[in-house]
């Protein structure tokens, strides 16, 4: 007899719309897993209770997303050594009674930086942002020695605590316009990505140079009208949105759950079919 396995992502109300569940449910169809994966909205006040659920309920596995992928982290029995560094967790394994934490969105950033043969090593980076996805772009780009890792956050404490604990240096919108930055690569890890979700940040992007930048990547996908590829576009530059990172972030994850690895293609075939 076939044991079904369940896996699910935890999250607020955008745990319904993100195409996890229908990658992963295809991906396991195709290589032959019995398994199923579900959303389920989590409240603030009932992350402890959610954590004892998927013991509970013999979920197998679970992702997490915004806004809870620090908020797990005292649940975790278990902590691998980039989660606990990183200081958020967007893949459990359950074990029994035991939840281990991992972070597979950095290692997943690395894969997407290795497979559009950009190294890191001895670049500058500008990074926008200061949540679970900034810092785990920061880590992945001080382990891969970047010289110079520049980080702008409208909350300045949660900028200071990335410095902190992972590396990098402060930058302000502000300091910005006085001079415009020099870097190699732009990452954004915050929401914005149109003119409708921030007018004036719009015009701040517009107006700057970014002298020597080689790349920009935005990690939000499925954008109309992306200010950050428009931006690309005008420097004549690579331009790489969320979905890479995001298919390799799942194969990571993947492999976690079940040892099996399945190639970032086959992740990006079954996306492209939602």
């Amino acid at each position: 007899m076939v044991t079904m396995k369940i896996f699910c992502i935890l999250g607020d109300e955008r745990a319904f719309r993100t195409k996890s569940p229908a990658m992963f449910s295809a991906v396991f169809k195709r290589i032959g897993i019995s398994a199923a994966y579900v959303p389920f909205k989590v409240f603030p006040d009932q992350v402890g209770a959610a954590m004892q659920s998927l013991k509970s309920l013999n979920i197998d596995g679970a992702n997490v997303t915004i806004p809870y992928k620090s908020s797990v982290i005292p649940y975790m029995k278990i902590l691998s050594e980039g989660a606990n560094i990183i200081g958020a967790v967007n893949t459990i394994i359950r074990n029994g009674e035991d939840l281990k934490g991992y972070n597979t969105n950095a290692i997943g950033f690395m894969d997407t930086l290795e497979e559009k043969g950009f190294n890191a090593t001895n670049k500058s980076a500008l990074v926008f942002g200061s949540g679970g996805g900034a810092r785990a772009v920061v880590f992945i780009l001080n382990w891969l020695r970047a010289t110079s890792i520049q980080i702008s956050g409208r909350t300045a404490h949660r900028v200071d605590d990335i410095i902190q604990k992972i590396g990098g240096s402060v930058t302000t919108l502000e300091t910005m316009v006085r001079q415009s930055p020099t870097a190699n690569i732009l990452i954004n890890t915050t929401p914005i990505s149109s003119p409708d979700d921030s007018p004036e940040f719009t015009q701040f992007l517009e107006n700057q140079d970014f002298k020597e930048c080689e790349m920009v990547i935005d990690l939000n996908y499925g954008r109309k009208n992306n200010i950050w590829q428009k931006k690309a576009l005008k420097l004549g530059i690579p331009f790489i949105d969320g979905v890479s990172p995001l298919v390799h972030s799942a194969r990571r994850t993947l492999m976690l759950w079940t040892r099996i690895d399945v190639e970032p293609a086959e992740f990006l075939k079954v996306f492209k079919e939602f």
